[in-house]
């Protein structure tokens, strides 16, 4: 009669390098011929690429379908992937055993506990921390004797807990699982699961009441692959549920369990160094002595994650908190980015990107970097094209950065990569083969869009990730709109899109759009004067701050005409403040006022308006910056004689309005109106008022030709 075969239970935390350390020296003392994992059933052909040299973790498995996905993240120090490479390396069968993903999509939740045992754990031992309990009875040691500590805590704890909903679900599937396994005849069987789990694992339960339970489930179609993951991602503070709150600091635990705390504070040493931070090797000898004492005081029987901290803190970093984020961002959580091989199951769209990646040599990194593109450079476009294409579909992998001076060849953008970027890739393969081919589709698609400012940010965006084929859809959808839409501010939101793309034509070898633009400009131009009419305060700011825009974007095309038209404006009486005095400031600034701007100021502050419209108006002429109170000190003069003027209520009312235009100043200009108020340059303004220019100038003249000939 043969022996019943062996059925050994490892309860361990996800995400541990303790336990993983143990689930790996316990595999190999009992060389099991099969080894079951806590993870979804559906991805078991997909395991053997676990041994493929080019996976490197941090890695995910990836279920989606029916609008539904969710992830199971690995990483190196992950007992689940220690279990797995194990079996893999051993020969072994390997298997997931958890509740099929089909079934958790469709009832909403991957699987995760809600309930801490670590936390009740450390509770009952008298610990407030349960990571740094946790971290000294098991991250540090590693040893198969920690699993059986474990087990018999979580025996202890769940006495008398009675699983409810989706944990009995699950439970009830691993059971079923191992008793699968013992029907096929293995002999040795492995079960790797989440510590909470394992007493009712262990324990005999009928055959018929788990059936009863997983039967007439719910389940939805799916699918599965492996994606790349970070560390950031596997983060507790990612909103991961299982994760863990330092991955750097637990990847470098497994991978350096000799001294681990002196190889820590050497790495954040030479991290600040590159940073330029004067960080020589006796400060890394005294951290470590800083750290040693701290756990000595705190009964820990070796340093942990706090203690290194505070010893960086206190020593490396000399108590500064930028330094010290920038260890907590490199190291504490760590910016790794894992990879999957090219057998990875991948939708056409997943390949055509990857392939487009090593041709323009641009590598997805979980860190941002700044990328600056020149766009006369045919590799450069390129890349360029890729991000905008990507952007439409969803893909948000570059983000552009405000791009300095006013050439259009120079496109800055920071890239950073995401794990859900995949999934979004996989839900956008429905459009196409690949990423041109889908962002098309999708520009089309959007072509719908019911605003007309929406879709000439569309033509735009489809004019940079050059959309040859979707552009003729998105300008007849936009000449369409255009020509049913009667409202002025619409077309006001939508004309800057149109000019920035005019303006790119010739370094992205597109064609122009002269005659859309140009018709837009002519309906504002006939439109503009009736649509600042009767405008509340609030409508007149929106409105001054679209005449910025079309003033921006006429600048791009040749603005003549357009100046013509708020010359126009600036003659008619009835406008509301904001609108006036920002139509004359614009004036002002390019030479076309035809007057005294002292004179319209001292007109707009006169007694005879009232306050409210002329703070309005005050607020429409600085807008464009504080500078022209210290050029012309004329204008402070008016604006003083006006606010000394003001009654206390009116001042009150104004005051808001005054405290929105100055408050809107660089510190610099602020503070040269006042050393200008200071200094008595009030006084000397008035003085200098009084000047008859026309009188002076045989004097000017005559100082002018002395100078010449010194």
């Amino acid at each position: 009669m043969s022996a019943d075969p062996v059925i050994e239970v490892l309860g361990i935390r996800h995400h541990g390098p303790g336990s993983a350390r143990a689930v790996r020296a316990e595999l190999e003392r009992l060389e099991p011929d099969l080894v079951l994992v806590e993870g979804p059933p559906e991805a078991d052909a997909l395991l053997p690429l676990a041994a493929d040299p080019a996976m490197e973790p941090p890695v995910a498995l990836l279920a989606h379908g029916s609008g539904k996905a969710a992830f199971w993240p690995f990483a190196a120090f992950s007992p689940e992937w220690q279990a797995i490479r194990y079996a893999l390396g051993a020969g072994a069968e390997v298997r997931f055993c958890d509740l099929p993903a089909a079934h958790l999509l469709a009832l909403g939740d991957t699987g995760a506990e809600d309930r801490d045992p670590i936390a009740e754990l450390a509770a009952a031992a008298g610990h407030d921390d349960p990571e740094a309990w946790w971290e000294d009875m098991v991250e540090h040691r590693g040893e198969a004797g920690t699993l059986r500590a474990v087990a018999e805590a979580m025996i202890a704890i769940r006495e008398g807990h009675v699983p409810q909903g989706l944990e009995a679900v699950r439970e009830a599937h691993m059971r079923a699982a191992v008793r699968r396994a013992v029907r096929e005849g293995f002999r040795v069987i492995a079960v790797v699961c989440g510590a909470w789990h394992l007493p009712a694992l262990r324990e005999p339960r009928p055959a018929a009441d788990d059936d009863r339970l997983l039967t007439g489930l719910p389940k939805i179609k799916i699918e599965m692959t492996w994606v790349p993951w970070t560390y950031g991602r596997l983060a507790t503070a990612g909103g991961y549920r299982a994760g863990v709150a330092s991955p750097g600091w637990y990847d470098h635990l497994f991978t350096a369990p000799d001294r681990p705390v002196e190889r820590w504070l050497a790495r954040a040493a030479a991290i600040l160094r590159e940073e330029d931070l004067p960080v020589s090797s006796a400060h890394v000898i005294e951290a470590a002595r800083l750290a040693d004492a701290l756990a000595v005081l705190r009964g820990r029987p070796v340093p942990g994650l706090a203690e290194a901290t505070e010893a960086v803190r206190a020593v490396l970093c000399e108590g500064a908190e930028a330094p010290l984020a920038l260890i907590q961002s490199r190291m504490v959580v760590g910016e790794r980015l894992g990879r999957v091989p090219d057998a990875t199951p991948m939708v056409p769209l997943q390949r055509d990107l990857r392939a487009q990646q090593r041709r323009l040599r641009l590598t997805p990194t979980a860190e941002p970097r700044d990328l600056d593109l020149d766009l006369r450079k045919p590799t450069d476009l390129a890349r360029s094209r890729l991000l905008h294409r990507l952007g439409l579909l969803g893909v948000a992998w570059g983000t552009r950065r405000p791009a300095r001076g006013k050439g259009t060849f120079k496109e800055p953008w920071t890239v950073q990569w995401r794990p859900e970027f995949d999934l979004a890739l996989i839900e956008a393969g429905a459009w196409g083969l690949t990423v041109e081919e889908a962002a098309t589709a999708r520009a089309r698609e959007l072509a719908t869009a019911p605003r007309l400012a929406d879709l000439t940010e569309l033509a735009e965006r489809c004019l940079l990730a050059h959309l040859p084929d979707a552009l003729p859809d998105v300008l007849g959808a936009i000449r369409d709109r255009a020509a049913r839409d009667a409202d002025v501010r619409h077309l006001m939101e939508a004309l800057p899109a149109l000019a920035r793309a005019r303006r790119y034509g010739d370094v992205r070898g597109t064609e122009g759009l002269p005659a859309l633009t140009d018709s837009l400009l002519t309906r504002i131009y006939a439109g503009l004067a009736p649509a600042v009419v009767g405008l509340d305060d609030d409508a007149a700011r929106e409105m001054a701050a679209l005449i910025d825009r079309v003033h921006a974007a006429a600048g791009l095309l040749g603005g003549d005409r357009w100046l013509a038209a708020l010359a126009d404006l600036a003659r008619r009486s009835g406008l509301p403040g904001v609108i006036e005095g920002r139509v004359v400031r614009i004036l002002f600034d390019a030479g076309m006022l035809g007057e005294d701007i002292a004179d319209r100021l001292a007109r707009a502050m006169s007694p005879g308006n009232p306050p409210a419209w002329s703070a309005g108006w005050l607020e429409g002429l600085l807008s464009g910056g504080g500078m022209l109170l210290v050029h012309d000190p004329r204008l402070l003069v008016a604006l003083d004689g006006w606010l000394t003027g003001l009654t206390p209520e009116a001042f009150v009312d104004v005051l808001p309005v005054l405290r929105r235009a100055f408050g809107a100043f660089p510190a610099a200009e602020r503070r040269l109106i006042g050393e200008r108020v200071l200094t008595g340059g009030l006084r000397r303004a008035a003085e200098d008022a009084a000047i008859d220019d026309e009188l002076a100038a045989p004097a000017v003249r005559t100082v002018l030709e002395i100078l010449a000939r010194a």
